[in-house]
């Protein structure tokens, strides 16, 4: 079985409803291998909030991209999973813990159902939401977190636990993730505190440097990558200030000195081997993205070469 997204050759990208990749619009969950799901929460962003109407900005420029991945052999992702749009979780704005507490419920709807979860987010909070949701079905999660920020800190104004800047460090003492086998990358630029990249090491996690990354190359990083989680239920979270804001620069908390967009597309078209069960795009924010809507574009180009990822998979898994 397959649904296909509308033929952009047949129909024109500016009609109809604007789903990711103009993907059907789901009415059930039954059938599905995958889902894309709004997450458009920005109520744990530390500075630049506008994070919560990144869903509709990436799935508008989303029409651009074609089914066909050439890429990964030129594989038409619809023909290997089934896969709909399921619009956006409901979030209570300006409340964070009601909202990672509705946005739980919505991915675990999925994943109870088999489906693994595209998100398109929202501030980096929501991550930990979805890991919760995936953990009680899949066991702790290796992570793959790329990144310029650790997001591990212990809190973040007031002493207050749940932020953009925390989930990490929830996630590991949560027991929900596990850090041996989970590894940080793109970390760069100015800190807080000294102790900001040991503070991941501390807890666990594998951490690399974007320095570290491009001398590994794509194919090195990969199998730095596939080593390190070994084959357990990964969870991939992409955070669009990884990547440098001359290609993205409507992010949450830019970071100079990121890998340019070629260098980051890359990067994940040489992942491989990975038992994907989940994966985000977080941190994008259209309110400073001006007329281009570059990383708008970038943020939905990112999620179709994770869903490659899994097409690819399955079609080898599958053969």
């Amino acid at each position: 079985m397959s649904v296909l997204p509308i033929d952009s050759l047949e129909t024109p990208r500016f009609c109809g409803v604007p789903t990711f990749m103009r993907l059907p619009q789901a009415t059930t969950l039954s059938g599905l291998d995958a889902a894309v799901i709004g997450l458009p929460s920005d109520s744990g962003g530390p500075y630049r909030t506008g994070a919560r109407f990144a869903p509709n900005a990436v799935r508008a420029m989303s029409v651009m991209l074609r089914p066909i991945n050439p890429y990964r052999g030129n594989i038409n992702v619809f023909e290997e999973l089934v896969v709909a749009d399921v619009g956006d979780a409901n979030v209570v704005p300006g409340y964070e813990i009601e909202s990672l507490e509705r946005i739980g419920e919505s991915v675990a709807a999925l994943v109870n159902a088999g489906i693994v979860p595209f998100a398109i987010g929202g501030d980096h909070s929501i991550t930990l939401a979805e890991i919760r949701a995936l953990a009680k079905v899949h066991g702790p999660i290796a992570l793959v977190h790329f990144d310029s920020h650790t997001d591990t800190w212990d809190k973040y104004f007031a002493g207050k636990k749940y932020s953009a800047g925390t989930p990490f460090r929830r996630g590991a003492e949560e027991a929900i993730i596990d850090p041996a086998h989970s590894i940080q990358i793109g970390m760069r630029g100015s800190l807080f505190q000294r102790d900001d990249i040991s503070q991941s090491i501390d807890l666990g996690y594998e951490v690399l440097t974007t320095d570290d990354a491009l001398d590994l190359g794509p194919r090195g990083l990969a199998q730095r990558i596939a080593d390190r989680v070994g084959g357990r239920p990964t969870f991939i979270s992409f955070d669009m200030d990884f990547i440098d804001p001359s290609a993205a620069p409507a992010v949450q908390t830019p970071e100079a000195g990121g890998p340019t967009a070629r260098e980051t597309l890359q990067i994940l078209r040489a992942l491989n081997d990975l038992n994907l069960v989940g994966c985000d795009v977080v941190e994008a924010n259209p309110l400073y993205d001006g007329p281009g809507q570059i990383t708008a574009l970038m943020a939905a180009t990112v999620t179709a070469e994770l869903m490659a990822l899994l097409a690819s998979q399955r079609a080898h898994a599958e053969g």
